[in-house]
């Protein structure tokens, strides 16, 4: 198979990209662009007990497997971007919105494997998808008092930040991909609105995530990935990446704890768990280095979280195992403040928004 099409942003210069995701497209000049439907808001209290689990994941877990080599992403602008205004509306070229149902198990039994559990995801599917090519995948999670809706709408009521999206991918600021959209909520869909119980449940997810969700998304849709048996997943996690907010990020720093053999790159904005060197101890327990991941992490100078986030980040970047910069050669950590941004849905498609606007342009 071919890979993915690169459009515009493929056959730019990295300075010419950068100058095109500046100004803007969709016919205006950057603006703050507030999503209508967006991404709530979630935790009122310090984000990210982490549970302490040695390996939820099953047996397979303890296998490395070497990476594709196509690592691929740009230098980050210094400042975040603004998503431009007239990207609200919908676009000429939309991808569309699929709810994708799949098998797993109940969380707190998850091991026994006797509860079986039917959930859905929905999935974003680029304009133009072709089952002959090959796609990267972004796993994006929801925050608290959420589900697997509240990104992209559903396929009959879209969001505002699905045709930002759109556009982003049309203009080529973002590589056409799939955009997987789960939830960790467990038998109930009012889970997420216990905080308690959400900490938990994102802290159990990621066993749901590469035995159930993965396997299943991936067989399904054509990705870079060979097959659905964990080694072939493994293989190709250059072309994965994991993503969220608030709740979603602490689910995003699981998954960088528990997953690193799936993923090369996560995204956490406005959610924080742990410390440097957690982290660091948490890269080296499962058989990585500092050159097999990047994190591109955000939050803002008005979010109630922003202060023990941005203290999180300078406690990494003072760890060995963490270098801080734009995504130059040798760097694996990103972070940006928004001036102004909150805890709230504007922030939350702004960070996303971002985040994958960096990824898979050489790929």
């Amino acid at each position: 198979m071919s890979r993915v099409p690169r459009g515009i942003a493929g056959i730019l210069s990295l300075a010419a990209l950068g100058a095109l995701l500046s100004i803007g497209i969709c016919g205006n000049s950057a603006g703050t662009g507030a999503a209508t439907r967006a991404p709530d808001d979630i935790s009122r209290n310090a984000v990210g007990a982490l549970q302490g689990k040695d390996d939820p994941l099953n047996d397979e877990n303890e296998t490395m497997a070497e990476s594709d080599g196509n690592a691929s992403y740009v230098i980050a602008p210094e400042e975040l971007l603004e998503i431009p205004p007239g990207c609200n509306a919908p676009c000429d070229r939309p991808g569309t919105l699929e709810r994708f149902e799949y098998d797993t198990f109940e969380a707190f039994s998850y091991e026994d494997r006797n509860r079986p559990l039917g959930k859905d995801a929905i999935v974003y599917v680029p304009a133009g998808y072709d089952a002959g090519l090959r796609y990267n995948v972004v796993y994006l999670m929801h925050g608290g008092w959420s589900n697997q809706t509240t990104f992209l709408g559903t396929p009959q009521s879209p969001s505002a930040f699905k045709n930002q999206i759109d556009h982003a991918m049309e203009d080529g600021v973002i590589e056409p991909c799939l955009i997987v959209c789960p939830t960790y909520n467990n038998t109930s869909p009012d889970d997420a609105a216990d905080f308690s119980l959400a900490l938990e449940l994102t802290a159990r997810w990621p066993q749901e995530l590469v035995n159930d969700l993965i396997p299943a998304i991936e067989s399904s849709y054509s990705t870079y990935a060979e097959g659905s048996d964990p080694q072939q997943l493994k293989a190709s996690r250059d072309h994965r990446a994991f993503m969220g907010f608030s709740m979603g990020s602490v689910t995003t720093w699981h998954v960088f704890e528990q997953c690193l053999a799936y993923f090369r790159y996560f995204a956490p904005a406005s959610g924080n768990a742990g410390s440097g060197s957690y982290w660091a101890g948490a890269v080296e327990r499962q058989g990585f280095g500092s050159d097999d991941f990047l994190i591109i992490a955000a939050t803002g100078t008005e979010d109630f979280n922003g202060r023990a986030f941005t203290a999180l980040m300078e406690n990494m970047a003072r760890d060995p195992m963490f270098r801080e910069g734009f995504g130059e050669d040798g760097t694996n950590l990103i972070f940006r403040l928004g001036e102004s941004e909150g805890h709230d849905g504007h922030a939350a498609s702004r960070y996303m928004y971002n985040a994958m606007a960096l990824l898979w342009h050489n790929s």
